[in-house]
């Protein structure tokens, strides 16, 4: 359809708004505008370790989900943010066999965590950005795209780390399953292994 607008995962932040949850940001593909939707821990882990390929010592349950569609030969297709009212964001997802397209409705946050893992585009209305997307702008004014701000990286916070002490808090920390501290740390583990090249 031509009224949707092709959107890309920015990143994921504490919120503001509800304690103990997440900001999952998404941002417009060729445009400044972006969406927080507010979403659990256990999504939100889901999703962070997978945008820092870190690989947990067993599926999770979205990994597992995906693997069951694979199984049986079905392909997701594509996410869609179709409504906003109250607050919450109404997704559907789209799956395909080659013989039959059906689409599923889904909690946002579950359908971005598939989605992710699929690589299946994410999509939504000029309404709801209207309602719900703000604009991010730089010092001088000037409007940011999603490819503005990829281009932005943080500064290591444990940069006194050697890439060894870094390899083995990553590892320990994904034995423990804190999976959003380990999605930090490795960050900063292929920086440090990229700047030493």
């Amino acid at each position: 359809m031509s009224d949707k607008i092709k959107l890309t995962i920015l990143g994921i932040s504490t919120s503001q708004i509800q304690s103990g949850a997440y900001a999952l940001i998404l941002a417009q593909v060729d445009g400044p505008n972006q969406i927080p939707i507010v979403i659990g821990a256990a999504e939100a882990q889901s999703i962070a370790i997978k945008l820092e390929e870190i690989h947990p010592p067993r599926p999770l349950t979205h990994d597992l989900f995906v693997s069951f569609a694979h199984g049986f030969g079905i392909k997701m297709q594509e996410v869609f943010i179709y409504k906003f009212d109250d607050g919450v964001f109404y997704s559907e997802i789209t799956f395909s066999d080659g013989d039959r397209t059906i689409k599923i409705d889904s909690r946002t946050s579950d359908a971005i965590a598939l989605a992710i893992r699929t690589k299946a585009p994410i999509y939504t209305t000029a309404e709801i950005i209207s309602k719900t997307g703000f604009k991010m702008e730089s010092a001088d004014g000037k409007e940011l795209t999603a490819t503005d701000l990829s281009e932005e990286q943080p500064e290591p916070r444990i940069e006194n780390y050697t890439i060894e002490e870094l390899k083995k808090t990553l590892a320990r920390l994904i034995d423990e399953e804190k999976y959003e501290e380990a999605s930090e740390v490795n960050k900063i583990l292929q920086q440090k292994i990229k700047n030493a090249q």
